[in-house]
């Protein structure tokens, strides 16, 4: 399937397969940060974070794609540089703002090239490969982060501002520089107003979003609590990663590449009902099994947000459409722990309530998308 690829979204692939494979840091901010000041410096960095993909979709009414994505990695690796050598209260907490407003900036010029590039059943591919690669080069990552951890967690850091610059330089290097600015908007059109289709995409996804959130954020918290020794989550997680992928390629043909909306809301119901299961049986054989089924589920889903996107949006407004509804996990990153904790109030503990609060999420996506199956595949209703 990479073969069929056009050349700029294999260039853009390798770019991003670089980036990823040092995006472990963020993951360690709480711990360069210490307990006392980690809540702060997290949420200085979600905040940030969530208006910088509204940045990235803006700068493209200006600026190239590859220009965009240039900027977004440089800016990244020189915030991540600052966050390696910041001292003090005061430093570390601009920089992990200023890693926030960097760090989403490429995300909505990603999408959008990535659009612009494909057309038809090879979009669907190109975004799900995307996905799968994205996850395995994460797996990297993470033996990446076992090697250097013990050296100090700004040696992670610094290593990941070294993999923002050098996909830099390559972005510079292998993609096109031109493109027709398609977001630019004409002068008297300054107001924007995203289309209810967008909305019911961009709320269907934040459920998704925090259902996804809810379970991968707490998974080794559940099956400590319920008595797994203490290599197991690691290698539930490892499982999951490598099931994934390989399951994404096989069911590939089997699903109608075009009926976005269907199979993400259909899979949300499916997810939404493991995901209880977990919440439910308090076992780690059954936890262990339902996760693993889990992810198997989740492969279907990935690349068919930002493919749905691409084939709803009017092509002038697609950077804002891609802005919009990614920020649906930039809402849903904080909002999880509080309504976790809010829910283990009630009933009784944090491994319930986690997964309890994810499932009831992915149940409600497709109420909040709003899809019915038909000839052209499954859209919301209000867009066909």
């Amino acid at each position: 399937m990479f073969g069929t690829l056009p050349g700029q979204a294999r260039a853009l692939l390798w770019i991003r397969v670089i980036n990823q494979m040092g995006a472990y840091a963020l993951a360690f901010l709480a711990v360069l940060a210490g307990p006392g000041l980690a809540p702060a410096a997290l949420i200085s960095f979600g905040a940030a974070a969530l208006i910088s993909r509204w940045i990235g979709g803006v700068l493209l009414d200006r600026l190239a794609p590859r220009t965009v994505v240039a900027l977004g990695l440089f800016s990244t690796g020189t915030a991540m540089a600052m966050l390696a050598a910041a001292q003090g209260t005061a430093q570390l907490l601009v920089a992990s703002a200023l890693v926030g407003l960097a760090f989403e900036l490429y995300e909505p010029a990603t999408q959008e090239l990535l659009a612009r590039v494909t057309s038809g059943d090879g979009r669907q591919d190109a975004y799900r490969l995307f996905g799968t690669s994205l996850v395995a080069s994460g797996a990297v990552g993470g033996l990446i982060a076992a090697v250097l951890l013990p050296l100090g967690v700004r040696w992670l850091v610094a290593v990941d501002a070294l993999s923002c610059i050098a996909a830099g330089v390559l972005t510079l290097a292998l993609l096109d520089g031109g493109g027709e600015l398609q977001g630019r908007r004409s002068e008297g059109d300054t107001r924007w107003r995203p289309p209810m289709v967008l909305v019911r995409v961009t709320l269907a996804c934040t459920a998704f979003a925090f259902g996804y959130l809810g379970v991968l954020m707490f998974m080794p918290f559940i099956l400590l609590q319920h008595g797994a020794p203490g290599w197991l989550p690691g290698m539930t997680l490892t499982g999951a990663a490598l099931v994934g992928p390989v399951a994404a390629h096989l069911t590939r043909r089997m699903l109608n590449p075009r009926s976005h909306g269907f199979v993400l809301s259909g899979g949300a119901v499916l997810l939404g009902a493991l995901t209880l299961v977990m919440a439910l049986s308090g076992g780690v054989v059954v936890t262990v099994l339902a996760y693993l089924a889990w992810a198997v589920i989740n492969s279907a889903a990935l690349g068919r947000w930002q493919a749905l996107v691409a084939d709803l949006a009017p092509e002038t407004e697609r950077p804002r459409w891609f802005a919009m509804q990614g920020s649906s996990w930039g809402v849903a990153q904080p909002v999880v722990p509080l309504a976790v904790a809010a829910v283990a109030g009630i009933v009784g503990g944090t491994a319930v309530a986690a997964p309890l609060a994810a499932g009831l999420a992915f149940l409600a996506v497709p109420l909040l998308m709003g899809v019915r199956r038909s000839t052209k595949g499954s859209v919301p209703e209000t867009a066909a």
